[in-house]
Order: structure tokens, then C-alpha cells, then sequence
């Protein structure tokens, strides 16, 4: 019996895994990253379907990667949890206990971290919105992704808080927001809703929500609240939903920015977007304020991570104020 040939092809393994990590609200880069590696392992096994590889396969790979690619440690644990992904969850066949796999080796550095002085030279030597992301990366701990995904309705001034939303591990959390940054950010909102009311009134205005929120409250991608504090100039059109979006500010014009900085102010540190990050972690501990505080602050799942800034714990109380407004108490 011949084919239909009007019969629908089923969808290509790349596009299964893509939609599988759709589903169960994976980051779009987590979801790039894992598509790119099982790309990567099918050219390396020479274009055979991963259905018929197993663990010495996987195995093969990820000593490759280790020895003759020579990546770090967190590079090849991402290749590893992209197969992960694609044997337990796409193709429902779990892999087994990964055994002799050569596994690469994780450095014991310790992050760069700048003084106060010098955050303070680098803040000098920026400004609009590049200045801004920088005083929530420094004054709120941000990650340079967070701080620029934050929407209207995640900031409040009335609390001094900013709500952080599908962060690292797709989880939620809510950070300090620091005084010094108030002024800039209303003022930066106060421009935004005037453009936004213009390009509503011309049928544009629209930014990607989360999930399926479009399809339950159709319309609410033009809202005010789900706007971007940052948003890009330009739009661009996604195919798959026949709308043009628009972006916020793109990551590589901060680093650019930031980067010039560091230069300007004269520091010798490879210091860049998530120093601030780093430095912010620093100075709170320093300060007094209690590691498990910072911790929540930060998102990490483990104190063991955040206690990579300091031999110090328990040092101060639970109230905390941002390191951002106290950079000219001296």
C-alpha cells in the first residue's frame, strides 16, 4: 500500500526537541543550546538516529569533548544534560549509568570582583540605557539576561523591590531595587509608555509573553504591564505566530558598553556585565549582611555557591541595603 502523499511528514528530531523544550518552559537559549549539541552528536556518530545509539555512544562523544575539544567543565555537563533531555524526554528511552566517561575538569578560580572605588569609576563612564542595566546588575545582583528581560509590572516602587521571573532554573525571585536607581527607571518608563501608546494607536506595540498567556487573554503582548523596562528599536517578525514583536535591548550592545568602560576607568581586571554581579555578592558580605540573605538575593540553590565570596558567615542582620546607595558613605 503506497503512502498518502498528502499525508502530513511527521516532524524532524531537531523540531521534536525544540517543541518538547517549549512545552515544559525551558529558556529559548536553553532550548537553542540543546538542539546545538544533539546536532552536534548525530554529525559526530556520522548522521545516525540517536534511536540507535545508546550509552557507549553518548559516552564516546562527551570524551571527545573533554579531550579533544578541551571544553570546561559547565560545557561539557550542558552536552550531557542536552542528551539527557533528548533520550529521557523526546525519545522516552533513559539512558543508563554513564560510565568512563573522561569528565573535564573544573577550575578552582575564584570570580573577578571590583571595589567599590572602581565600580563607582565604571558607573562614571556609562550612561542611558546601559547605565541603567548596570546599577541592577551591581545594585540588585542581577544577571546581565535577568535585567534585561524585566517588565513593567516587575518593577515596584513601592516596596523598592524588583521581581525577577523564570530566572536560572526557570524559577522566580525577588531582589532589592536600589534607591540610586529610581529616578532613571521612572523617568526610562515615562518615555517608554508615551512610544508605547504611539505604536499601540499604529497597530504595533506587541512583546512575547511567556507560555500561553497570548492564547488565554488574547491581546495582553500589547499590554503596558508585559512591556519591556528596555526595549529594542527594532522589531522583528516571528513566522511560527505571523506577528512582528518587539525585543529588548540586546545583550551584546551592554557587554559593548561595558566593556568600553572598564577600559575608560583604567582597570586592569577582566572585568565585564557579571563582575557587577559578582561585586554586588562581595560588598553586601562585607557590609554584614547574612550569606543566607545574599543567597536568596543571588538565586543560588546551594550556600555553597555564594559562599565563594567570603570565609565570612553571619556577620550582620537580615535587613539589607542595596551596595548601590551607600558607594558615597566612604
Amino acid at each position: 500500500m503506497r503512502a498518502d502523499p498528502q499525508s502530513p511528514k511527521p516532524p524532524r528530531l531537531l523540531d521534536r526537541v525544540a517543541d518538547a523544550a517549549t512545552a515544559r518552559h525551558l529558556s529559548a537559549n536553553t532550548r537553542k543550546a540543546y538542539v546545538r549539541w544533539i546536532r552536534r552528536f548525530i554529525l559526530f556518530h556520522r548522521k545516525r538516529h540517536p534511536q540507535e545509539m545508546g550509552v557507549a555512544d553518548v559516552n564516546a562523544f562527551l570524551t571527545h569533548l573533554a579531550v579533544a575539544g578541551r571544553v570546561s567543565a559547565s560545557t561539557q555537563n550542558q552536552a550531557l544534560s542536552a542528551l539527557l533531555f533528548l533520550y529521557g524526554t523526546v525519545l522516552e528511552q533513559p539512558l543508563g549509568m554513564l560510565k568512563g566517561v573522561v569528565r573535564a575538569k573544573r577550575p578552582a578560580r575564584l570570580p573577578t570582583v571590583l571595589s567599590p572605588a572602581e565600580v563607582k569609576q565604571v558607573l562614571a563612564r556609562l550612561e542611558g540605557v546601559p547605565l541603567m542595566v548596570a546599577l541592577l546588575l551591581y545594585g540588585a545582583g542581577m544577571r546581565l539576561n535577568e535585567a534585561l528581560k524585566v517588565r513593567v509590572k516587575d518593577i515596584n516602587f513601592d516596596t523598592n523591590e524588583v521581581l525577577i521571573r523564570e530566572a536560572k532554573g526557570n524559577k522566580d525571585r525577588v531582589s532589592v531595587l536600589p534607591r540610586r536607581a529610581r529616578e532613571l527607571l521612572e523617568r526610562q518608563l515615562a518615555r517608554n509608555r508615551v512610544n508605547h501608546a504611539n505604536e499601540v494607536r499604529d497597530g504595533r506595540g506587541f512583546v512575547q509573553v511567556p507560555h500561553a498567556l497570548e492564547r488565554k487573554y488574547p491581546g495582553v503582548g500589547q499590554s503596558w504591564a508585559w512591556q519591556w523596562v528596555f526595549p529594542a528599536k527594532r522589531y522583528y517578525f516571528d513566522r511560527d505566530l505571523g506577528r512582528h514583536f518587539q525585543h529588548h535591548y540586546h545583550a551584546t550592545l551592554m557587554q559593548r558598553a561595558m566593556r568600553e568602560a572598564v577600559v575608560a576607568a583604567g582597570i586592569g581586571k577582566p572585568a565585564g556585565c557579571h563582575t557587577l554581579r559578582h561585586s554586588f555578592a562581595t560588598h553586601l558580605l562585607m557590609r554584614g549582611s547574612d550569606i543566607r540573605t545574599v543567597q536568596e538575593l543571588l538565586g543560588h540553590n546551594d550556600v555553597k555557591t555564594t559562599m565563594i565570596y567570603t570565609h565570612v558567615l553571619n556577620r550582620g542582620g537580615r535587613g539589607v541595603t542595596s551596595p548601590l546607595d551607600v558607594l558615597d558613605d566612604g
